[in-house]
């Protein structure tokens, strides 16, 4: 198996320089998923080839590294995450099976081959030792280490199952389902609870925010869906981005995500008030596969169609301040460039931005903001 080259670094020559964020690391398959560890400067990424690295990445220059590879999947490698004490890694494949692998040496350390009766799409670490898997045709199942099978399946969704998230308590897991509908289920419980009216498009992504008191949700039309917690049956809020599809999304702040869509750009958005703050980073043109924050909140990891893993200093998103007032913006209006190496667009973004609710459903998410947010 051939190696990845380890960054796409200029010539040598040169005393090494400091630089805002790590090197782009150039793959040689499009990379399906990223992960960062928890505490450390590592990043794991799985290819449409099956294959898994891990990296360590730096923002001083020529400092990148592979560190290992494996390729023990016999298909693509869907995703990937570190567990929460960041000694293992998961890692899910169209194969059927779950690998998890020492984030030391690389070793394959437990395997289950035939985990779900179809590929399996998305993974999500509950605990250091619960965890939960998502496959093509709408199943759940969540797994316990210590008794090495499954102790929660369903199948309440009737499309692919493309994110999950769970609450800070690790009690209630979220399903977005390419079916349109956010499934609930009661991990501690071991039961499925409800699943949500379907909305237009598929939904892409699950994040909690404002405190856990409100989910979001991105679709593959372009609109993120607001639920209020405990008001799952149907979104409270939605608003729509001039952008293709919201294809992946993660918390930024309490209120603020950044998004990746099919045109290869990643916007940071701040949701009640609704607005898009501006460009995070691009790809150009390349559809973004997904994102992941590193500790601290400061730098952001993408991956896309381009073979590339890039990173982005998202440092100045924590003191943005929002206003409810919302400025019309003239056409033509680049969009703004929130980072460094971010490339503003002359495509007009802001005034594309359109609040679809009623002014109804525009009144009652103003009260829900001031009574779920600060």
């Amino acid at each position: 198996m051939a190696a990845p080259a380890e960054g796409c670094s200029e010539p040598a020559g040169r005393e090494p320089r400091l630089r805002d964020t790590p090197e782009d690391i150039c793959l040689e398959a499009t990379a399906n998923a990223i992960a960062l560890h928890p505490a450390r400067p590592l990043l794991a990424a799985g290819d449409v080839d099956g294959d898994v690295y891990l990296y360590s990445y730096s923002c001083t220059e020529g400092e990148n590294q592979q560190l290992w590879s494996s390729g023990h999947h016999l298909k693509s490698c869907r995703d990937v995450a570190f567990s929460q004490d960041g000694q293992k890694l998961f890692t899910v494949s169209k194969d059927k099976s779950i690998h998890v692998l020492t984030v030391e040496e690389g070793r394959l350390e437990t395997r289950f081959p035939k985990a779900h009766s179809s590929a399996l799409n998305c993974m999500l670490p509950i605990d250091n030792h619960i965890f939960a898997t998502g496959d093509d045709d709408g199943g759940l199942k969540v797994w316990d280490l210590r008794k090495g099978d499954a102790v929660l399946e369903a199948r309440q969704q009737e499309e692919y199952i493309s994110a999950m998230a769970v609450d800070g308590n690790g009690k209630i897991l979220l399903t977005a389902s390419g079916d349109g509908t956010l499934g609930v289920f009661n991990v501690k419980r071991r039961r499925f609870e409800l699943v949500s009216e379907p909305q237009n498009g598929d939904l892409t992504s699950v994040v909690l925010l404002k405190r856990g008191k409100k989910v979001a949700c991105g679709s593959s039309e372009g609109t993120i869906y607001l639920f209020n917690w405990d008001g799952f049956g149907a979104a409270s809020d939605r608003f729509a981005l001039r952008a293709e599809s919201v294809d992946c999304m993660v918390p930024i702040t309490d209120s603020i995500v950044c998004v990746g869509s099919l045109d290869g750009v990643i916007r940071a958005v701040n949701v009640l008030p609704s607005r898009v703050l501006g460009c995070v980073g691009q790809h150009l043109g390349e559809p973004i596969e997904q994102l992941a924050v590193a500790p601290g909140g400061q730098l952001l990891a993408s991956c896309a169609h381009d073979q590339k893993v890039k990173f982005w200093d998202i440092s100045a998103l924590g003191g943005l301040v929002v206003d409810d007032y919302r400025k019309k913006k003239k056409k033509g209006v680049p969009l703004r460039a929130l980072s460094g190496k971010a490339a503003g667009s002359g495509e007009d973004f802001f005034a594309d931005l359109r609040d679809e609710a009623e002014p109804e459903a525009a009144a009652a998410a103003a009260a829900s903001d001031s009574d779920g947010s600060d």
